[in-house]
């Protein structure tokens, strides 16, 4: 990390209103075919093709709720690349920063219902050209219209050394340009250790100002030589000491919870008939986002966080289940209601 400029802890950063030229969101990372299956693999059935990434749903869903977002990242030339692109195009999301890699395949991701509410996901994308993202690409493409908010997760690093370079190098340009920084922690322990995990995201949390992360996730954002894991509010507490300007923590099913300087905010999580719960998380940061983009307090953040939560919960998909934004008052009808 030598020679990367260091934000002052507690520096507070601007909340920019909407700008002609500026997107409203800007994210990158990897977005892989997905094939689902109906089953166990090796029983073999039916599988559905779409596509899927962390930063891509979170992109599509804040798209489908009205607002302007970019993606950036690099697909394969191949069919499967062009699926990707097709299908970000047709959601309303911009592509024109991602580009194709004639050396590399477009990566895979394949799942399998093994119980109710048990899902295994099996990744193939070692290798791959969302792994090879370079800075100069993702730094390019951001430099190309700053946006309001920079969206980020921490799957991106893990991904690679260059894609991390890539993820790092973004931080002090967002600051520059005035951009909201956000992150998604989204560690996934089949892409590395916790230890990597932290090594990276403490470096990186002086940075940001949302940070958004599960209960299990928050400690990977904490100084080194905290210890036993300290409770909830203190560990947000400590980050928000080193100038995160908001934590929000999900609780799957039991909805979310906002610590800012102001205090401590939970917002129960409506009650849904379950179908999947893939994607959930970033349907969530879509909402929330979204809200913090319209300008709502944190209680309207968290309203539309863990109401967007919802509907990707009531519906197959990583991304499919995501509202538009006229559709976000429907989980207040009442059971068997009929909208014509």
């Amino acid at each position: 990390m030598t020679g990367q400029p260091t934000p002052e802890a507690g520096a507070v950063r601007p909340r920019l209103p909407g700008q002609p030229g500026r997107p409203d969101v800007f994210t990158f990372g990897e977005t892989m075919v997905a094939l689902r299956g109906s089953g166990p693999l090796k029983l073999g059935g039916t599988l559905q093709v779409s596509v899927a990434g962390a930063e891509s749903n979170v992109a599509i869903g804040l798209a489908r709720l009205g607002h302007d977002v970019r993606w950036a990242g690099a697909v394969g030339a191949d069919e499967a690349g062009q699926l990707v692109l097709r299908t970000l195009r047709a959601e309303g999301v911009d592509v024109s920063g991602a580009s194709t890699d004639p050396a590399a395949p477009t990566g895979l991701l394949w799942s399998e219902p093994r119980l109710p509410d048990v899902t295994r996901v099996h990744y193939y994308r070692a290798g791959s050209a969302g792994s090879r993202l370079t800075a100069e690409l993702i730094r390019d493409a951001f430099s190309a219209a700053p946006p309001r908010v920079l969206h980020l997760t921490g799957i991106t690093p893990s991904l690679s050394p260059t894609a991390r370079k890539a993820a790092r190098q973004i931080l002090p340009l967002a600051r520059e340009c005035g951009s909201l920084v956000c992150l998604d922690v989204n560690f996934r322990a089949r892409l590395w250790t916790a230890a990597e995990a932290a090594a990276v995201l403490r470096a990186w949390v002086p940075f940001v100002d949302v940070l958004i992360a599960s209960d299990d996730e928050l400690p990977l954002c904490l100084p080194e030589g905290e210890g036993e894991r300290p409770p909830l509010a203190a560990q947000a507490g400590l980050l928000l000491d080193l100038g995160v300007g908001e934590v929000v923590v999900k609780l799957g099913a039991e909805g979310a919870t906002a610590f800012t300087r102001g205090g401590r905010l939970h917002r129960p999580a409506p009650s849904v008939r379950a179908v999947d719960a893939v994607g959930a998380g970033d349907a969530f940061v879509a909402g929330y986002l979204s809200a913090l983009l319209d300008g709502e307090e944190p209680a309207g953040r968290l309203a539309r966080g863990v109401t967007t939560g919802a509907f990707a919960v009531a519906s197959a998909g990583d991304w499919e289940g995501a509202p538009t934004r006229a559709e976000l008052g429907m989980l207040d009808a009442p059971p068997g209601t009929v909208v014509r």
